[in-house]
């Protein structure tokens, strides 16, 4: 609730200082206070309560419908970055400590593949040996943030395209909310986890995993709309690491879904026994159509820039 009741007020402090283009508006979840000015109540079941201001007109999505819905998803994220971008990142708490730190999850799967116990067959197989190839690349955002090249600053943290609410009348992005995940990172993350959800026209919960892709288009009015906002304060290194962010991302939600599959599905909702192995195959198949692709990724981000 701190991070929220932060995050809010300096956005709305920067919208009073920056007028944004005719048709366009932004709003921000505010935290309503109670009489006695406090940012939540807990009642006499412990229970946990708060309230948040109404974002009138607006509606969210759960896939991307076309490209300019695509666009605006990337304006969405975009215009929130650039708008935290002067936050500075330590006033923010770190909500979920090792989110996004690859690194640790590849530990993580490395402690449960030691106990060995699965059943084996050609998927498992095949997750195996992705994870084994990649194994070096795990760490490279880390890498980079450690030697100075990436910095910490403000993120969402969960920037799926039906966290973006867009105006019923227009079309047009006018907020980013579910700001729970709102802590100090990687702008990497929240572009990379942008185009993993938005870019995969089958989705997360396809049982069709070997056609997967990362569509080109799609990725290009993601970046579109995220650079019209975002441009300003991107330094070369962070560019120079876009694209390792758009492979890096579905890699890492695949090596967890796999891992929750080797323990038992312990921790994402699972339908049936092999419901997180699926998940991780169609993470493992979209990393390698962006593999693939590399040349024309960074092409599109030149452009772009």
């Amino acid at each position: 609730m701190a991070n929220l009741v932060v995050v809010s007020g300096h956005v709305k402090e920067r919208l009073e200082r920056q007028h944004l283009p005719a048709g366009r508006r932004w709003e921000m979840p505010q935290v309503l206070l109670t009489r006695d000015g406090a940012d939540h109540f807990i009642d006499q079941e412990g229970s946990f309560w708060r309230a948040l201001s109404f974002i009138d007109g607006a509606e969210t999505l759960d896939i991307v419908m076309d490209l300019p819905h695509a666009r605006e998803a990337g304006y969405a994220l975009g215009l929130f970055h650039k708008l935290v971008s002067d936050l500075p990142p330590e006033r923010l708490a770190d909500t979920l400590p090792g989110f996004h730190l690859t690194p640790l999850y590849l530990k993580h799967y490395d402690a449960v593949l030691a106990g060995g116990g699965w059943r084996q067959s050609p998927e498992l197989a095949y997750c195996l040996k992705f994870i084994e190839a990649r194994r070096a690349s795990a760490s490279v955002l880390e890498d980079a943030r450690t030697q100075g090249k990436l910095v910490l600053r403000p993120i969402h943290g969960d920037p799926k395209v039906n966290n973006v609410m867009l105006d019923k009348a227009t079309g047009l992005a006018v907020g980013l909310i579910d700001l729970d995940t709102v802590k100090p990172g990687l702008v990497h993350y929240d572009l990379g986890d942008c185009l993993r959800s938005g870019a995969n026209p089958m989705g997360e919960e396809t049982e069709d995993w070997q056609q997967v892709r990362f569509d080109l288009d799609t990725g290009r009015a993601i970046l579109a709309g995220y650079f019209s906002q975002a441009g300003g304060f991107l330094s070369e290194n962070d560019y120079a690491y876009l694209f390792d962010a758009v492979r890096l991302l579905p890699f890492e939600l695949g090596l967890r879904f796999f891992t929750d599959y080797l323990e038992g599905n312990v921790y994402f909702k699972a339908r049936h026994r092999d419901h997180n192995l699926m998940r991780a195959l169609v993470q493992f198949r979209l990393t390698e159509s962006i593999e693939a692709q590399e040349d024309a990724i960074r092409d599109i981000v030149q452009d772009l820039r």
